[in-house]
C-alpha cells in the first residue's frame, strides 16, 4: 500500500510474474495494476485490477479501509486487466454503488453476467460526485483507448486519475528510466489514438494538477509537465528525437550486412543518432517505439514470395495499425533473382500521412557490391539533406 495523500492511498499490485502483457508486450520487469482508495465521509475505490493478482489487491484494500466499507467503486475503463476483480468486491460489498458511464455499463454486462438495478450511478462529462471533503469530477475520454474510458479529478488534493494515460510498462518499483518504458507503452497501446489523447490532454489543460495517477506504473507527482510534455509530442506525432532507425529483416545476413553499412555512413555524415533493430529478433515492439522516436526511418529487407520478408511485413502493419506519419524514410532491397521487397513496402506505406519517401531506393542483387555502398551513400544523403 502506498500513500498518494493524506486521504488516497494506491491498493495496486506489482505483478513480479508477468512476462507478457496483453499476450504479446515482453515486460521483463513486471507489470504494475494500479487501484486506488480515497477514505472520506464515503469510501472510494478508483479500479479494480486484473484477476491474476485478486487476492493480494484485496488483502491490501483491506489493510487501507482498515474496518471502513466500500461506498463507491469508479470504473474508469472495463478492459480485464482493471475490471477484472470487480464481481469480487461487489461480493464483498452488496450496498456498493458502480459509478460509470453508459457505455462502462454495456460492457460490464457483456463481461458479467450482473444485475447492477439499483447498483449503478451513470455519470457524464463534466459530472461531481462529493465525497464529503472530496469533490470527484468525470471528463470522458474515448478511445484512450477504449471508447468507455474516463478519467477522474480529485477537486480537493487536485489529483488527475488518467487511467491507462500516463502509464508504463514495468513495476512501480522498476529501477529504470521512464520515458523509454512510457513511450513503448505510449507507441502500442495507444499511439493509434493521437487525435483522441490531444482532447483529453486540452481537458487537463484547464485542471490545476499536483497528482497524476495511472493505472500503470508510479504515480507523478514532481516535475509534471515533463510527463505532459512527452504526451503532447507523442500524441501529435511529431519526432521526439532527430535521428535515424534503421530497421532491416534478414535471411541470410547479407541484408544485415548492407543494414550496418548504411548505419555507418549515417554516422560518418553526421547523423545526430543512428538506431538500428534487427526485425527477427529484437522486440518488433521495441522497434515501433524507436520508428515514431525518430525523425528518419530506412527500411531494409529482403524479398520474400515475391513481396517482402514477413518481419518486415509485421512490422509495417504494426506501424499502420499505429497511425505512423510525419516521417521521411528511404528503403534497401535485396533479391537474389526478382526483387520485390521495395516496392512491397512502398505499396504498404501508401495511405499513411505526410511521409517523405526519398531517393534513390537501394537494390542489393544477393550481396552487398561496390555500387550499392555509393547508392547507400546517395540515399543518406538524401536523408539527412
Amino acid at each position: 500500500m502506498e500513500k498518494v495523500t493524506n486521504d488516497i492511498f494506491n491498493v495496486g499490485v506489482n505483478d513480479r510474474e508477468i512476462t507478457l502483457f496483453e499476450g504479446q508486450y515482453r515486460v521483463e520487469k513486471g507489470m504494475a495494476y494500479n487501484s486506488y482508495v480515497i477514505l472520506d465521509e464515503k469510501t472510494v475505490v478508483m479500479d479494480t485490477v486484473d484477476k491474476r493478482v485478486t487476492d493480494e489487491w484485496l488483502k491490501n484494500l483491506k489493510e487501507a479501509l482498515n474496518g471502513r466499507v466500500v461506498d463507491y467503486l469508479v470504473i474508469q475503463h472495463m478492459e480485464p486487466d482493471h475490471g477484472g476483480s470487480i464481481m469480487e468486491l461487489m461480493g464483498l460489498f452488496p450496498e456498493m454503488t458502480l459509478v460509470g458511464n453508459a457505455k462502462t455499463f454495456t460492457m460490464l454486462k457483456q463481461f458479467y453476467e450482473v444485475d447492477i438495478e439499483g447498483r449503478s450511478l451513470t455519470v457524464n462529462e463534466g459530472d461531481t460526485l462529493s465525497l464529503g471533503v472530496h469533490t470527484l469530477q468525470f471528463f470522458m475520454a474515448p478511445m484512450v483507448h477504449w471508447p468507455e474510458v474516463m478519467v477522474t479529478y480529485d477537486q480537493k488534493d487536485r489529483v488527475l486519475f488518467s487511467a491507462d494515460g500516463f502509464g508504463k510498462f514495468g513495476t512501480r518499483d522498476a529501477d529504470e528510466d521512464w520515458t523509454c518504458e512510457a513511450r513503448r507503452y505510449y507507441m502500442n497501446i495507444c499511439g493509434k489514438y493521437g487525435m483522441q489523447v490531444q482532447m483529453l490532454l486540452k481537458k487537463a489543460a484547464g485542471l490545476a494538477i499536483d497528482v497524476i495517477c495511472p493505472l500503470h506504473g508510479p504515480v507523478l507527482s514532481e516535475n509534471l509537465d515533463f510527463y505532459i510534455g512527452k504526451y503532447q509530442v507523442w500524441s501529435s506525432y511529431e519526432p521526439e528525437d532527430e535521428g535515424v532507425l534503421v530497421a532491416y529483416a534478414s535471411i541470410h545476413g547479407h541484408t544485415a550486412q548492407a543494414a550496418e553499412k548504411m548505419k555507418e555512413i549515417l554516422e560518418a555524415k553526421g547523423a545526430k543518432k543512428v538506431a538500428i533493430t534487427d526485425l527477427c529478433r529484437d522486440d518488433i515492439h521495441e522497434a515501433v517505439e524507436d520508428a515514431f522516436r525518430y525523425s528518419h526511418l530506412v527500411l531494409a529487407s529482403a524479398s520474400y514470395d515475391a513481396g517482402v520478408f514477413p518481419a518486415m511485413e509485421s512490422f509495417l502493419n504494426k506501424l499502420k495499425a499505429k497511425n505512423y506519419q510525419k516521417r521521411t524514410i528511404g528503403i534497401i532491397e535485396n533479391g537474389t533473382w526478382a526483387p520485390s521487397a521495395g516496392r512491397t513496402m512502398k505499396a504498404m506505406l501508401e495511405g499513411l500521412k505526410e511521409l517523405n519517401i526519398v531517393e534513390p531506393m537501394v537494390t542489393i542483387k544477393s550481396a552487398m557490391k561496390a555500387e550499392n555502398v555509393e547508392q547507400m551513400e546517395a540515399l543518406a544523403d538524401s536523408l539527412l539533406k
